[in-house]
């Protein structure tokens, strides 16, 4: 970094040497030129400063400037250039101009020529006022465009958040809870299921004795036999059974694909998957851990 710090800066000292050279060699012709079109001494030196100056000006400009206000200094630093180029060229044209033994105002033999030459040599410094005003309000009113730094998106930031499963999170399981389940003395028919084994019959409620001071026992609801026959085929009525077959692991995977083939990876979540799936926690995580892995992403 230092090195290549200290290479622009060379490269920079170079150019204002090579600039400052040129001036001086451009200086010469350009206060010969103001003597001829009737400048007197002090005008004259000072005439170099008023076309170069505003090159160098112009130069400066572009380097700040961008967009059409860049255009327009390019523009500028051109045409100055131009008219230097021609006033020197005219310069070396005529010797006369190098003794002062020119006439005022004669900087070329054919008329016409001489009429946009003086013309042109009279009107830089009014364009100077112009065009040097123009640019430094330019460049004062300029405002740089900002540099901008890669961030992360907040809003996929937030819907990551969002859809992160909370069983991905580390937290406390709660303990196994024991139910205080008395076992039955026997087999009973529960519910629509018949039990194999023959079942006795139960006594009479208002045989059982009630004791004030014993636990009160658990009373459960048990279905009433029916006395009609029932059918050979033992089939659990539409309303009894469950509004999703099981499914297998084979299935739930199968299905998990089908539904996340067009999600990006960061969407791949174990929430995510439970939702769309409608599986349990345990069965997300390991359908999504599956589905990283066939995408060739790190499993977390």
């Amino acid at each position: 970094m230092n090195l290549h710090r200290k290479g622009r800066t060379a490269l920079v000292l170079a150019l204002v040497v090579v600039v400052a050279m040129a001036f001086r060699v451009s200086w010469n012709a350009l206060r010969d030129v103001a003597r001829a079109i009737g400048a007197d001494t002090t005008a004259a030196t000072l005439y170099p400063f008023v076309v170069d100056g505003l090159m160098a000006l112009a130069l400066i400009a572009t380097l700040v400037l961008a967009g059409r206000d860049r255009t327009f200094a390019l523009r500028v630093l051109a045409a100055y250039t131009i008219a230097s180029l021609v006033l020197n060229y005219v310069h070396g044209l005529v010797p006369e101009l190098h003794g002062q033994s020119v006439d005022w105002g004669r900087l070329a033999d054919w008329d016409p020529a001489n009429w946009v030459l003086v013309l042109l040599a009279t009107s830089l410094p009014v364009g100077s006022i112009y065009f040097g005003s123009d640019l430094v309000a330019k460049v004062l009113h300029h405002r740089p465009t900002p540099i901008t730094t890669p961030t992360i998106n907040a809003e996929e930031s937030t819907e990551t958040v969002r859809n992160r499963s909370r069983s991905d999170l580390v937290g406390s399981t709660p303990g196994t809870i024991t139910a205080n389940v008395k076992p039955l003395p026997r087999a009973v028919a529960v519910g629509f299921l018949k039990s194999t084994i023959p079942a006795k019959p139960l006594p009479a409620v208002e045989s059982i004795p009630v004791q004030p001071t014993v636990t009160p026992i658990e009373v459960r609801a048990v279905a009433a036999e029916s006395t009609r026959p029932r059918r050979a085929t033992g089939r659990v009525p539409d309303v009894a059974r469950s509004p999703r077959p099981k499914r297998t692991p084979g299935e739930l995977l199968a299905e998990a694909r089908e539904a996340t083939a067009d999600w990006p990876d960061a969407r791949l979540t174990a929430e995510g998957i439970r939702r769309v799936v409608r599986t349990s926690p345990a069965n997300a995580r390991s359908l999504r851990d599956t589905l990283r892995a066939e995408r060739g992403l790190v499993v977390a």
